[in-house]
Formats: C-alpha cells, structure tokens, sequence
C-alpha cells in the first residue's frame, strides 16, 4: 500500500520520540564480527545508549538513520 514507512523509534526504555541515528552493535562471543545489530536512539539517549554498549566492548559504529 504504496511507500508509507512506520516511523522510527527510539530504542531507550519508556521513549516515544523519533529515531535519529542507529547504534550498530555485536556481541562477539555470540555473533560473527560482520553482524550487526541496530538499536536505534534519539538524540537525547545516543550517549547513554552508545555507553552502555561501549561499556561491553558492543559498539561498533554510530550513523544517523538511513545511512
């Protein structure tokens, strides 16, 4: 039913607002390192959502949706 997108939302516990970059991330014990996960945040939760999984060793990459 034509090009209509869900819109995008943050992937922090409880938020509702849009999406503004994608969180690629891996769990090396469990994935490839060519997988990627995606968690998505908006721009008030992409420091503490890439902290928590830099704190891990789980960040791999931070680029705006889309990219």
């Amino acid at each position: 039913m034509g090009d209509q997108r869900e819109a995008l939302t943050c992937s922090a516990k409880g938020c509702r607002a849009d999406a503004a970059f994608e969180l690629r991330w891996n769990n090396p014990r469990l994935h490839t390192p060519e997988r990627r996960k995606v968690w998505l945040a908006c721009a008030e939760h992409r420091e503490s959502l890439s902290d928590f999984l830099g704190a891990r060793g789980f960040l791999r990459d931070v680029v705006p949706v889309g990219s």
